[in-house]
C-alpha cells in the first residue's frame, strides 16, 4: 500500500485501460478523413498480415487456418486491450524456431499449452512492471537476436526455396 501511495502520480500505470487508444483518438477529434486513412492502413496491414500468419502457421507445423484464427483473434484482443496507438502487434517469424519443435513433439495441444504459458508469463511480467527494463537492452542485442533468428530460419530451410514449397515444408 505504501508503494502505491508514494507513486500515486503513476497510478494510471497500474490499471487496465480498455480501448484506451480508441478513446484517446476520439478525444483528439477523430474525423471521417482520419477514418478513411485508417481503413486503408488496415487493408494494407491485412494484405500483409493474413498471408504471413498463414505462412507462419505452416512453418510452425500446423494447418494454415490456425494462422488465420490467431491473426483475427489476436487483432481483436490487441484492439480491445491496446494501451497505445503506437504499439505494434502481429505475426512474428522469431517464434517459428521455438514453435515448430513443440508442435512436432507434442502436437496442437502442446502448442496451445506453450502459448497459454507464454501469455501467462507476459501477463505476470506486465503486472510486475518489468516492461520498463527494455530500455536497458542495448540495440546491438536486439539486432543480434533478429539476425540470429534469420540465420536459424535460413539454416533450417524456412527461408528461400524450402519456404516456397520445394523443400521440406512443401512436401507435407
Amino acid at each position: 500500500m505504501l508503494g502505491l501511495v508514494i507513486m500515486s502520480h503513476r497510478a494510471h500505470l497500474f490499471t487496465l485501460r480498455l480501448a484506451h487508444a480508441c478513446r484517446e483518438a476520439w478525444a483528439e477529434g477523430y474525423d471521417r478523413k482520419k477514418l478513411t486513412k485508417d481503413v486503408f492502413a488496415g487493408i494494407t496491414v491485412g494484405i500483409i498480415a493474413i498471408p504471413l500468419a498463414m505462412a507462419l502457421a505452416i512453418a510452425s507445423g500446423v494447418a494454415p487456418q490456425y494462422g488465420l484464427y490467431t491473426a483475427i483473434i489476436g487483432g481483436f484482443i490487441v484492439a480491445l486491450l491496446g494501451g497505445s496507438r503506437y504499439s505494434v502487434s502481429g505475426p512474428t517469424a522469431a517464434f517459428v524456431v521455438i514453435l515448430y519443435p513443440i508442435t512436432q513433439q507434442h502436437g496442437l495441444a502442446g502448442l496451445l499449452l506453450a502459448s497459454m504459458l507464454a501469455g501467462g508469463i507476459l501477463i505476470a511480467m506486465a503486472y510486475a512492471r518489468l516492461g520498463r527494463f527494455i530500455e536497458y537492452i542495448p540495440e546491438a542485442v536486439t539486432l543480434g537476436f533478429t539476425g540470429g533468428i534469420a540465420i536459424v530460419l535460413a539454416a533450417l530451410g524456412y527461408l528461400g526455396s524450402g519456404y516456397l514449397g520445394s523443400g521440406s515444408l512443401g512436401s507435407e
